[in-house]
């Protein structure tokens, strides 16, 4: 016994070692079969973690994972995913593991986990999902290394998704989990299947199915042979509504043939609010109904690249109602007759007949009528609605989630007929419609609006081409306004996003505040201010598919802290930019024009305007306008009259603001009988210090023109003159938005100006053109306009001036000598000359009163007058460098 023990202990022993042991051994192996068939059978890059094998995980079977699986195309959807999975499994008999290369690898079964397949059809045509290599020998069945005698399957926690370009559909499977199991390996077998997902559907930007739950629990059986599966026991929900199938798929060379029937179990109206997706149906086990609903529908007939089977789809619900028990009001009178249909097997005679869809909620009655045909082509709608609708009443018998309330009195009474191809490309006389419609007191509330819209009376009657709106009346905060006008193409922009809505439309109001239709984003806490500023807030965007002409007509129009007047002129919207024609107004009591556009067709909006101002009051324009602020903030002490025209460009905010930074442009003013208050700039005060010889309360600046260019923040004002009585002054310079500053103001100021000094030394020199004299006298102006820094060179020039007044009169004494010695000298020996005894005397210059006149000589000897001229000249050059000193001695 013990050593049958013993025996039975070791060959566990061994077998268990081998089990560890095993699938290192043949884990290598495995991997690089998978890549082998991999590489044999596929047209896509394929990667993958890694392939684990184990013998104990679904012992007496191999347990084989591959984790992580990448599938992506090649040309033409380089570098797309095609198939990612978390992990896939299979099992096989252990045995399986002792074949050769060349032997297929049998798979018992297959789980797959947290797997995306997407599957494609471009613009082209080319599709995603043909990544499987043509067999150079197609009658070879046997060279892949695995084939399959599957007992199970499954599906776990993955998804679907199907993107057909051309036909403009896109089909979504999520929360997929699908299991089978059954025998396959027999002619016959039976599957037992259970399904479960989220689907949606969307066709021609048509939403029909929206997440709808879909659950099928079905017995199969399957004719492998003739590849033919049929229907048994089985139970399929549709959101809630429970359906059952009877009849077979079967595939064939050229495609499907197809025989099914379907009906709801039920009869309940109730089943038909099953349909509609829970997220908007909510919770109907206490819902109250009567009345009927049932759906049947046959499907019949080969699918193939030319034919559909044909469809005979009924859906019909007489005389029913239904109450939610946590709401108001009943919606009753429900009656539905609905038919989808094809005799033919081609898809175009595929037709949706509504022949009836009415409702009554209190006393409202709702009725409405369609036929649409040839769906897959030029689709063809027939369509009646007549009725009346409180909108109040939608949310107070039927839970949908309005973002913003809703109230208002619908009426319309229309019919119409069309086609796509006429809806798209504009062929009025292919389109009919007649009738009209009309909404009263409708209240509409925003989070884009201040306040709410208060419609009053909107009327419009449509016409084949043109639908006239022939009033609309409304209120919202402080603006009241009024619309007329006509609106082209509204049912080609309801059923295609391919027609721009048309319209053209005059518009007057008694006050329009403009603000009233922003949305106000305050915050109040601090709590509400981070959460604010974790929002990306986007750009507010002129819609494409808008394509207007506004004539507008406004007695008070107020923006911001602006009030305009008499408004009026044209805006027309087109390919996202608003164009401004010959807008006037009358603001700061004067005119101002504007013309021009904004676009935001780009990431970031931009505009492009041409104002100009006619008479504006200085002082109110540049106190409320922050754009003439940044150009001339200097000019908010000027008291007066502005003309002004402004060339401006530049980028908006997310609220329409210019960005300060990127404008740019240029502009000319020309300032009218304007007075100075300096005492409210700093920057005057601190010239008017450093220049005492100047008032600028008296600065002349009536018919002042000034050019300026601007750019990327900096102002450059080109050079310009002023006049303070006989002062010349040249500014010119640049400033920044910033309001910091870089000007020269140079100041020609006569001499007189400068000083107690200056003006002694002009008095003595006594010439009309020493009082001319000039000296350029330059204020650097730096610092910003509240806290300005000046420098002046004006000790400089009182210096240099002074210096050049005393080399004049040096200079004019200088002269004066040389003339009084020429004409003394001239005087004496002309005396002597020409002396004769009826000569009394000899005048001499009078205008040196400290030289006596010189006497007529007396008849004495030669030698005697020669000593006389000799004393006279000697004393006459005394008195005259005494007096040159003395002039000199008061200067120093």
């Amino acid at each position: 016994m013990k050593k049958f023990l013993k025996i039975t202990g070791i060959t566990l022993l061994v077998i268990i070692i081998l089990l560890i042991a095993l699938p290192f051994v043949f884990q290598s192996q495995i991997k690089d079969m998978v890549k082998k068939s991999i590489n044999q059978n596929l047209n896509a890059n394929v990667e993958f973690n890694d392939v684990n094998l184990s013998l104990f995980r679904s012992f007496p079977q191999a347990h084989v994972e591959v984790n992580d699986l990448v599938i992506t195309n090649f040309e033409p959807f380089k570098d797309e995913t095609f198939v990612t999975a978390k992990n896939i499994n299979f099992t096989m008999s252990i045995k399986e593991l002792f074949k050769s290369a060349d032997e297929a690898i049998v798979v018992n079964s297959i789980n797959v986990n947290e797997a995306l397949l997407t599957l494609k059809t471009d613009a082209f045509g080319n599709v995603n999902y043909d990544i499987v290599k043509e067999s150079d020998t197609p009658q070879d069945t046997t060279s892949s290394n695995f084939s399959f005698d599957i007992e199970k399957y499954s599906i776990n926690n993955s998804a679907l998704t199907y993107i057909d370009v051309p036909a403009d559909m896109q089909f979504y499977v999520t929360q997929l989990n699908h299991t089978g199991k059954g025998t396959f390996s027999g002619d016959v077998s039976e599957l037992d299947t259970k399904s479960e997902a989220k689907v949606s559907l969307t066709m021609d930007s048509i939403n029909y199915l929206n997440n709808n739950h879909v659950k099928l629990d079905a017995l199969i059986d399957m004719d492998l042979n003739a590849q033919k599966y049929t229907f048994k026991e089985n139970k399929a929900l549709i959101n809630q509504l429970p359906i059952q199938f009877n009849g077979f798929v079967q595939l064939i060379e050229d495609g499907q043939n197809i025989d099914l029937s379907f009906t709801n179990t039920g009869s309940s109206f109730k089943d038909f609010l099953a349909v509609i997706p829970e997220t908007y149906s909510k919770n109907l086990d206490n819902v109250e109904t009567t009345g009927n609903f049932k759906i049947n529908g046959v499907i019949k007939g080969k699918v193939t690249e030319t034919t559909i089977p044909t469809l005979d789809i009924s859906i019909k619900s007489d005389n029913a109602s239904f109450k939610y028990p946590d709401l108001p009001k009943r919606v009753e009178n429900i009656i539905i007759d609905t038919e989808i249909k094809n005799d033919s097997g081609n898809a175009d005679d595929t037709y949706v007949a509504i022949n009836t869809l009415n409702f009554k909620i209190d006393s409202d009655v709702f009725k409405s009528s369609a036929l649409i045909k040839n769906l897959t082509g030029n689709m063809q709608v027939t369509a009646d609605v007549d009725g009346t609708l409180n909108l109040a009443n939608l949310t107070k018998a039927y839970p949908i989630e309005l973002e913003n309330e809703l109230s208002g009195i619908l009426k319309a009474k229309l019919n119409t007929a069309f086609d796509m191809n006429a809806v798209e490309t504009s062929a009025y006389d292919k389109i009919k419609a007649s009738g009209n419609a009309s909404i009263s007191d409708l209240v509409f509330t925003s989070d884009a609006m201040n306040q709410p819209l208060h419609i009053s009376k909107a009327e419009m009657t449509f016409n084949p081409s043109t639908v006239s709106l022939n009033s609309f009346n409304a209120k919202t905060g402080r603006s009241d306004f009024s619309a007329t006008g006509t609106i082209n193409n509204l049912i080609g922009f309801m059923l295609s996003k391919k027609v721009n809505l048309k319209g053209n439309f005059k518009l007057n109001s008694n006050t329009l505040a403009l603000n009233d239709f922003m949305s106000e984003e305050t915050e109040t806490t601090a709590a509400a201010t981070s959460k604010k500023e974790a929002v990306t807030t986007e750009a507010l965007k002129i819609p494409k598919f808008l394509e207007c002409t506004v004539t507008a007509n406004a007695n008070t129009v107020i923006y911001d802290n602006l009030n305009l007047k008499n408004v009026k002129g044209v805006l027309t919207i087109k390919d996202q930019q608003a164009t401004i024609d010959n807008l006037s107004s009358t603001i700061f009591d004067g005119i101002l024009s504007l013309s021009g556009n904004v676009s935001t067709k780009a990431d970031t909006p931009s505009f492009n305007l041409n104002l100009d101002a006619n008479s504006f009051d200085i002082s109110k324009s540049f106190n409320d306008l922050e754009l003439l602020q940044n150009l001339a903030p200097i000019a908010k002490v000027l008291q007066g009259k502005l003309n002004s025209s402004i060339k401006i460009s530049g980028t908006l905010d997310n609220e329409f603001s210019p960005n300060l930074s990127t404008i740019s442009g240029s502009a000319i003013s020309e300032l009218l009988t304007t007075d100075i208050n300096e005492n409210s700039s700093p920057l005057l005060s601190k010239l008017e210090g450093a220049l005492s010889f100047i008032d600028f309360s008296k600065l002349d600046m009536n018919d002042l023109k000034v050019n300026l260019e601007f750019d990327n923040g900096k102002v450059n004002i080109k050079p310009f003159d002023l006049a303070y009585h006989d002062i010349g002054i040249t500014v010119s310079g640049a400033h920044g938005f910033d309001k910091t500053m870089a000007y020269d103001a140079v100041f020609n100021v006569p001499a007189k100006y400068l000083g107690s000094e200056i003006n002694r030394l002009i008095g003595k020199i006594n010439d009309n053109e020493v009082n001319n004299i000039t000296i350029p006298v330059t204020a650097n102006i730096s610092g910003s306009f509240t806290n300005p820094k000046v420098s002046t060179d004006l000790t400089s020039g009182v210096t240099n001036l002074t210096k050049q007044l005393v080399e004049i009169e040096k200079q004019k004494l200088i002269g004066k000598g040389k003339d009084k010695i020429k004409d003394l000298l001239g005087g004496v020996i002309g005396g002597n000359a020409n002396q004769t005894s009826d000569e009394n005397t000899t005048a001499i210059d009078s205008t040196e009163s400290s030289t006596p006149p010189i006497s007529t000589p007396s008849p004495t000897t030669k030698k005697d007058s020669a000593e006389n001229n000799k004393e006279t000249i000697k004393n006459t050059l005394k008195d005259l460098f005494k007096s040159r000193n003395k002039k000199k001695d008061s200067v120093n």
